[in-house]
């Protein structure tokens, strides 16, 4: 229900329905079953958008229904979540949002899996759930520890919770935050706003070095999963997770003063870190003296379209140039830079 509210009061294309119209082109780590969903009719995805509120609004109420609501639950939050596996690669989330889930399935629901013979272990089992039923021991001191231990744990949640249940109920919800330094009750939301294009660092080097000749050649690094070459497939990497890529998309709709830390990158790529090229795909430079400069070129990103020209030369994506993210850097120039902010300084610096 908590993300379901931040996308009701984030963006208006949650209301409006048209939030799946850019979702699959503009998530963090597009997949390639993503290429194709993006394209699907516009009243696919208006479905998509009332199905999500749906679920996430309305289901989670289920588990207060009784049994058979409770199982309905369980069913459709696991088959949201597999859609979103299979839809976008957005690491473990899913498949650990799956987990609380599969509570909703008691023994009479899953009794089908097993075989149900004479002296099968669905049988045992409920031999043995006959037997208990009918010693009705005594509570022991353990039990009654442990049944304290419980009521106290759902006293001190149920405490914890009250400043999350007041942010959830008001108009200025707040979005993935905490509200006590044990961090047990928290407020989590993804997508509570999209954005409409995608945007893309593509970090260039070159051995010339004059770095702003008209006749310098500069070089693509790939990064293992986020898009860069046009012509390259989206990656399919769900449950694993690319953090550095994630780092990216972020960076992409931010400015480098943002995010130093892609300085910090360049600075290792111009000093050939072996640690720092093992993130990535593909490096230009491998078997040779390392790039003279580095520098970022900012991209807008967009699917080609499926039969139209561009995926006909086999490009899943159609690029154009916005202009630069961080101009031309040397070893030399990074050296103020590196010292400043503390960091140890790569290579020969």
């Amino acid at each position: 229900a908590l993300g379901g509210l931040i996308k009701i009061r984030g963006d208006r294309c949650w209301r409006d329905l048209t939030c799946m119209d850019f979702h699959y082109e503009t998530q963090p780590v597009p997949n390639p079953v993503a290429y194709y969903l993006h394209h699907s009719p516009w009243w696919f995805h208006r479905f998509e958008t009332l199905s999500n509120h749906f679920i996430e609004l309305l289901v989670p109420f289920f588990l207060f229904l009784g049994r058979r609501a409770c199982i309905i639950h369980g069913v459709l939050q696991i088959l949201f979540q597999a859609v979103l596996i299979i839809s976008g690669n957005l690491s473990f989330l899913n498949w650990l949002t799956m987990v609380p889930s599969l509570a909703c399935f008691d023994d009479a629901t899953l009794g089908f899996l097993f075989p149900s013979g004479p002296g099968s272990l669905k049988d045992r089992v409920l031999q043995m759930q006959r037997d208990i039923r009918g010693a009705r021991p005594k509570p022991r001191f353990g039990s009654v520890v442990r049944r304290a231990a419980n009521v106290s744990l759902g006293v001190l949640l149920a405490w914890l919770s009250v400043p999350v249940v007041l942010n959830l109920l008001s108009s200025r919800q707040v979005m993935n935050t905490h509200f006590n330094s044990l961090h047990i009750v928290n407020t989590y939301g993804a997508f509570g706003s999209i954005t409409k294009e995608r945007a893309e660092v593509i970090l260039q080097g070159t051995a010339s070095s004059n770095a702003s000749a008209p006749d310098t050649v500069w070089e693509d690094y790939e990064f293992k999963c986020k898009p860069g070459d046009p012509s390259r497939r989206p990656c399919l990497i769900s449950p694993y997770h690319y953090r550095l890529d994630w780092l990216m998309w972020f960076a992409a709709f931010q400015t480098y003063e943002h995010n130093d830390w892609i300085i910090h990158l360049a600075g290792k790529l111009l000093a050939s870190d072996a640690e720092a090229l093992s993130l990535l795909a593909h490096n230009p430079f491998a078997g040779r003296p390392p790039p003279r400069w580095v520098r970022g070129e900012h991209y807008r990103y967009k699917f080609s379209r499926p039969g139209g020209r561009h995926a006909a030369e086999g490009k899943w994506w159609v690029r154009k140039r916005i202009g630069a993210y961080f101009p031309p850097l040397s070893l030399e120039e990074l050296r103020p830079y590196f010292r400043d902010r503390g960091w140890p300084l790569p290579g020969p610096l």
